[in-house]
């Protein structure tokens, strides 16, 4: 199967697109892609542990799954920083990165796509 990179930087609840985006990380888990994420910006939020959206659907439990699945899900590490984030703060699997683990990401990978 296909190799994927993929980069997220939206925030999971001012838009759908970081739904769109784990839906899709999902779906080419269960087609039998191999996957590698990194999150930016605003999107480092949704590895946050302990988040509870009330009514609306929680991103951990579908980036929990893409967790299991994926070669390897890094969130940069200067989003993080500027938003107070650090690693004892993330779900297990998520590990801060750098831009060149993104880069490695899409140059080591068949296809890409940035949400």
């Amino acid at each position: 199967m296909t190799s994927i990179g993929i980069g997220l930087g939206s925030p999971a609840y001012s838009s759908e697109r970081a739904f769109t985006a784990l839906n899709f990380m999902r779906t080419a888990l269960l087609e039998g892609h191999s996957i590698r994420v990194f999150l930016f910006e605003d999107a480092v939020f949704l590895a946050k542990r302990g988040q509870d959206p009330g009514n609306f659907s929680n991103p951990l439990e579908w980036l929990g799954e893409v967790v299991e699945g994926a070669e390897a899900v890094k969130a940069c590490g200067t989003c993080c920083q500027e938003r107070g984030l650090v690693q004892d703060e993330l779900i297990h699997g998520v590990v801060i990165g750098s831009m060149n683990d993104f880069v490695g990401f899409i140059a080591d990978s068949d296809r890409s796509v940035i949400f």
